[in-house]
């Protein structure tokens, strides 16, 4: 929650962006660079920070069950000598608690999406949510609770598509990195691994990212959705908007994924120091 409160704006830009020339519209900004100036210009310094509420609620939710269940099933399949888990098994254990904290986490991801895509709306059709909590209740009040998890099967992909990519391409680029001799098994290391591994998974999740943005963000126009499901969202996104437009919002999150894992780390050491000190030192 820590990390997020500095790398919010970035995730408001990645959402606008992808939302950005919708059904064969023009595209309301040209590249991560317009929308971040666009936005400041129309909105504010506040309005790069809409959503803030949604964002810090998705990470007590879907990050601490993420967490939780993988430390929780790593412990149980470490060996009785301690053993840890094999590469497999870890992989597994990474893709089930991400799509497990998914769904938990989808009701915030669902508030997130529409309170950051609000404001590029005209004022008529805004849906103008207070906060997080005033988003929930509104939508289960004015859609059904079931549309608290639209969206629930493209989130709980992204987030085994990002734990397969993120486990395996860390390893590898970890192991690359110290066989070109020119690093060692230090922080430096860790952080280049740490880039390398977040442009794989950006790269592998973005297409299903999009999906999961529209479905959460969509309307029901005249009792009609206006996509069908998660293909449909593919199909109509390559044919009037191109293929490349699945990897629309790139730059925002990829630039949000590494200082978001490098704070999340800092904070976290920094908390375990704390704990220790006041609890366990007596």
């Amino acid at each position: 929650m820590g990390a997020t409160v500095f790398v919010q704006p970035l995730d408001l830009v990645k959402n606008r962006m992808q939302l950005s020339g919708e059904g064969a519209k023009t595209k309301e900004y040209k590249t991560s660079f317009h929308a971040l100036s666009s936005i400041l210009k129309a909105e504010g310094l506040r309005g790069i920070y809409t959503g803030l509420s949604a964002g810090l609620l998705r990470q007590a939710t879907y990050t601490t069950t993420r967490l939780g269940i993988y430390t929780v099933l790593f412990e149980r399949l470490t060996g009785a000598d301690g053993t840890p888990p094999g590469f497999l098994l870890k992989a597994v254990i990474g893709m089930t608690a991400g799509a497990t904290g998914a769904f938990v986490g989808t009701p915030a991801e669902v508030a997130l999406i529409r309170m950051t895509a609000d404001g590029r709306l005209p004022p008529d059709r805004r849906r103008g949510y207070k906060n997080v909590f005033n988003a929930l209740i509104r939508i289960a009040r004015e859609e059904g609770v079931l549309t608290l998890w639209r969206g629930c099967v493209p989130t709980m992909a992204r987030a085994v598509v990002v734990n397969a990519a993120q486990l395996a391409s860390y390893s590898q680029s970890k192991q690359f990195l110290l066989d070109s001799g020119y690093f060692s098994d230090n922080i430096l290391c860790h952080f280049c691994a740490s880039m390398i591994s977040g442009l794989v998974t950006t790269a592998a999740s973005m297409p299903v990212d999009i999906v999961k943005t529209r479905i959460q963000n969509m309307r029901t126009i005249d009792g009609k959705p206006e996509y069908k499901n998660g293909l449909d969202v593919l199909v109509k996104v390559i044919r009037y908007e191109g293929f490349f437009s699945l990897w629309k919002g790139f730059t925002p999150y990829y630039a949000r994924l590494g200082p978001h894992t490098v704070l999340t780390f800092i904070f976290l050491e920094q908390m375990n120091k704390a704990y220790k000190r006041l609890f366990l030192s007596g």
